[in-house]
């Protein structure tokens, strides 16, 4: 009840229950305002308006006039998938307010009429008196009155350990950054030590807290590289395709003079031949099963497409507590006159330097909650098992806490005499240094030596012992008489993986861009231990806020460490950065890291520490908070990327012969070779190929030594689509010649046919092997190791052997087994594809068509 008095003494009695119903009112609840869901059938027709949706119900519509039911349903449920995942992004947004609204209101304690009582932390109101002890999540933004707290705001600014804030008497504006608002606490941060009482400011949408939430739902999320590649090749595909079939259509009926039946059939047939239906399925089958083999690393993708995104990157972004360090504290410095150690929990402790670390943890409560305490703690169980400096059955006999006048605590022991007590003192090392009575040059020697361990982005604690005998203990700690005995460097240590994982990403020419709340003295110690280069100084938030676009953008091009940002600053920078050309990959795990996460191309949380709200946001999930395992993250969206590429040159390169064996017959007035049932028996072997086949292909030599692709680059692009009609014309050559061959003989259309499909379905498995490796040619190709590939071979020969020899299915597709010199004729035709495939091979080894 004490402490309830001093709370209460010289304030007010609080909010009437009345005035509290009436701001609620006014206000509305303490929670964040969740976004209207859309409603289901908006969502539905902006998803069915997609370029890529639309292809594949052309495709399925396609099939279903052709009465192959099989194909038709494959489509459509490609179309569902989609369908599903456009709902999913939607809920993901969702659940990301949700659990910000939730982390935001916690229960509280106040002071109404007169009386503590406990209430939802949605019904707190502006004026509420609310008490804060340790272990609070503090309910709404709000001015400290009495009292002086340790608070934990890493998850708004990024900065690790608890930060003091203590009451004021003048007026302080709240910056949102550094010790300008040590007098403020705020919304979802937590008390780490200490009891106060704060009288609330802001509620709700209208905290620092509510800020990120509003940004969040603001913030827009942009369509991958490779989203917006896709979307241009299905327009310019799907319009070509189509006009294209629409000309052939008339073409054969009033040119060559078919009938109209005929005249259609001809026209899906090349419509088929055209549309690179397999597009689709490539994307939804390479991202689907690079996010399955990423999530055997540790990468869980919750956005599909940030898997090949990944590999793309230019900038990491990287946020530094929780991602680069291990957002917990531990020793890392001692010092006691004339003597200094850098720490190490498994060392043998050198004798000088236990009674420091025996007080530091006398002058720390049995069961820390603060982790700087913890890892006072932790490093003395280390450390002095086995002497007598451990006493933890020790219990103070009163302890003096933290307060406005001195930012240091004070356990009292019975010393066994009577009225002897013993004395343990930590906290900051001027407020030590006070309580030792220390001054001139001593004082200023130590103050100077603190200095210069915060300088290296230490937390820096001091320590004292005393004893005191007498009747009764005083009122103030200022009272006893001290002996200095050092100071106590932590920090928030590195993660081990990571300096090998930035220098990785600096190989494969990724910039490494620090982000935090911290200090800039603390963000360049970081700075200096990863090996960051700093060819300028940090860039602050304070500078941030002041500059123009332009003047950020030059700033921003140089600078390695940005530090005391605010989650706006994050969210500009990141916009910055990307206005500037670069591919953003934004990592973090606080709240504060929300809004940059989303915005960013590709956000990245930490699943073990990372809060719900940085999860529920990004793009990607480590799932063991490795750093390490973002690097294999990028080496399997480079992957993805090689493989998409050289399943798009066989797309395109396959589609050539098949086109020009629909599209010459009917120029020349030949009779058809190829039907649409004959497309479909081809899809049965490209569809495979440029997805399970080329999907497993291993991993191509120097991947990560090669800097990121530009962002005009893309797997659908100018590149694949030279490369794939290159490869594709020596194949249509040499079957149009078998075809005018066939013609010229005066073979019969099902002997034709007999030479013509297998000669198509071996040169598709050529093709399949040349785009494997560029310059190697099918030969050479044929033995790179890739299981799917031997069972694709199987697949075609059982295909072969099928329509060869199966009469009723030889009828079907109007085939006749060639004999003689229409089997040689096509064996010469195969012969001269893999001549032509081994000359490209040679053609882009000399020219480096692509290196």
């Amino acid at each position: 009840m004490a402490g309830r008095e001093w709370l209460h003494g010289g304030l007010s009695s609080g909010l009437t229950e009345a005035q509290a119903a009436a701001r609620l009112a006014e206000d509305g609840p303490n929670v964040l305002p969740s976004a209207e869901p859309r409603h289901w059938f908006g969502l539905l027709m902006d998803v069915l308006s997609e370029p890529m949706l639309l292809l594949l119900l052309g495709a399925g519509a396609i099939y279903l006039l052709l009465g192959d039911l099989g194909e038709a349903i494959a489509m459509l449920f490609f179309v569902n998938v989609i369908v599903v995942i456009a709902f999913q992004q939607e809920r993901r947004t969702q659940r990301a307010l949700e659990a910000l609204r939730d982390l935001s209101a916690p229960r509280a304690e106040v002071i109404r009429d007169g009386e503590t009582r406990r209430i939802p932390g949605a019904e707190v109101v502006r004026g509420d008196l609310v008490i804060l002890r340790e272990g609070d999540r503090i309910p709404a933004d709000g001015r400290l009155l009495t009292g002086v707290l340790m608070v934990d705001e890493s998850l708004l600014t990024g900065e690790a350990g608890a930060i003091p804030k203590r009451p004021r008497v003048e007026e302080v504006e709240e910056t949102g950054a550094g010790t300008e608002d040590a007098c403020l606490v705020h919304a979802g941060t937590l008390v780490a030590q200490g009891l106060g009482q704060a009288e609330i400011a802001a509620t709700g949408i209208r905290t620092r807290m509510g800020g990120i939430g509003r940004m969040l739902s603001e913030t827009t999320v942009l369509p991958s590289p490779l989203q917006q590649a896709s979307r241009r090749l299905v327009r310019l595909w799907a319009a070509a395709g189509t006009g294209l079939a629409m000309a052939v259509v008339l073409l054969s009926w009033l040119w060559a003079g078919r009938e109209l039946l005929p005249s259609v059939l001809a026209g899906l047939a090349l419509a088929m031949a055209i549309l690179p239906e397999e597009i689709p399925v490539v994307l939804s089958v390479f991202l689907a099963m690079g996010a399955w083999r990423m999530s055997a690393k540790g990468v869980l993708a919750r956005q599909v497409p940030a898997v090949e995104a990944l590999g793309a990157i230019t900038c990491l972004a990287v946020d530094k507590t929780g991602t680069l360090t291990q957002n917990r504290m531990e020793v890392a410095e001692l010092f006691v006159p004339d003597q200094f150690l850098v720490a190490a929990a498994k060392q043998d402790l050198p004798e000088g330097f236990h009674t420091l670390v025996e007080f530091s943890v006398l002058a720390t409560p049995l069961d820390p909650f603060d982790p700087m305490e913890k890892a006072l703690q932790t490093f003395a169980d280390a450390t002095l098992d086995g002497t007598e400096h451990l006493h933890e059955d020790w219990a103070p006999a009163k302890a003096y806490e933290l307060s406005a006048d001195i930012l240091a605590m004070t356990h009292v022991y019975e010393d066994g005499a009577p009225d002897h007590h013993l004395l343990a003192a930590k906290g900051a090392p001027e407020a030590i240094l006070d309580l030792c009575h220390l001054d001139g040059a001593e004082l200023n020697l130590l103050l100077a030596r603190a200095e210069t361990m915060a300088a290296r982005g230490l937390r820096v604690l001091g320590v004292a012992r005393g004893n005191h005998e007498g009747e009764g203990l005083p009122a103030s700690q200022h009272d006893f008489a001290f002996e200095f005995l050092g100071l106590i460097g932590l920090e928030d240590p590195l993660r081990p993986e990571v300096p090998k994982a930035l220098e990785a990403c600096r190989g494969a020419g990724i910039r490494v861009l620090m982000m935090t709340g911290d200090h800039p003295a603390t963000a360049l110690a970081i700075a200096g231990k990863l090996g960051l280069p700093l060819p300028v100084p940090p860039l602050t938030g304070d500078e941030v806020e002041t500059l123009g676009e332009a003047a950020l953008k030059e700033r921003l091009a140089l600078a390695t460490v940005c530090a005391r940002l605010r989650p706006e600053q994050k969210l500009r920078l990141v916009k910055a950065l990307q206005a500037a050309g670069e591919v953003v990959a934004m990592t973090g795990d606080g709240v504060n890291d929300a809004p940059a996460l989303k915005a960013a191309q590709v956000g990245v949380a930490m699943g073990a520490r990372g809060t719900d709200v940085a999860r529920e946001t990004a793009d990607l999930v480590l799932v063991d908070d490795s750093f390490a395992s973002l690097v294999e993250g990028v080496r399997m969206g480079r992957r993805i990327y090689t493989g998409l590429a050289r399943s798009a040159r066989f797309v395109y390169a396959v589609h050539l012969p098949v086109l020009g064996l629909v599209l010459v017959p009917l120029l020349l007035k030949w009779p058809p070779f190829l039907l649409p049932l004959h497309i479909v028996l081809l899809e049965l072997l490209i569809d495979p190929a440029c997805t399970l086949v080329l999907e497993a292909e291993p991993e191509s030599p120097g991947l990560m030594d090669r800097p990121p692709r530009p962002t005009t680059e893309t797997p659908f692009g100018w590149d694949s689509l030279r490369d794939g009609l290159l490869q594709g014309l020596g194949v249509v050559v040499a079957l149009v010649l078998l075809a005018a061959w066939c013609e010229a003989r005066g073979l019969d259309i099902p002997v034709a046919r007999g030479a013509l499909m297998p000669s198509l379905l071996l040169g598709a498995f050529a093709l399949v092997l040349s785009v494997r490796r560029e310059g190697l040619g099918p030969v050479r190709a044929l033995w790179i190791p890739n299981p799917l590939l031997h069972w694709m071979g199987v697949g075609l020969a059982a295909l072969l052997t099928l329509m060869l020899a199966v009469p009723g299915i030889r009828s079907l597709l109007g085939i006749v087994v060639p004999h003689g010199a229409t089997l040689l004729a096509a064996s010469a035709t195969v012969a001269g594809i893999l001549l032509w495939l081994e000359f490209w091979a040679i053609l882009a080894r000399r020219r480096l068509i692509r290196p």
